[in-house]
């Protein structure tokens, strides 16, 4: 009964319903955890998109220019980058070209 406090209804203080509460809170944790690495790197990915589109450059491009020259930098660091930093983060995309 602890872990439901806060729950809106009968589903804080009525066992049964508590009980079902909880198996269903804990299976939407489960997923969201998961889907916020998902959503993340949607949100990066978007970040490094618009930074390179301002160069010239699709997304795609840069991505494998990026491979190609051995600059392993991962999507967090690139839009965190192309946000803070565009100066560093346009000489990054004039290496990939």
């Amino acid at each position: 009964m602890k872990q439901t406090k806060g729950f809106k209804w009968g589903r804080k203080s009525k066992e049964r319903l508590a009980k079902e509460a909880l198996l269903h809170a804990g299976k939407h944790a489960f997923h969201d955890r998961r889907k916020k690495k998902r959503n993340f790197r949607k949100l990066w990915q978007i970040k490094v998109g618009a930074g390179s589109r301002q160069q010239g450059l699709s997304y795609s491009r840069l991505i494998g220019g990026l491979k190609k020259a051995g600059i392993g930098l991962n999507r967090k660091v690139l839009s965190q980058l192309a946000e803070k930093k565009p100066e560093i983060f346009n000489k990054i995309v004039e290496k990939a070209k």
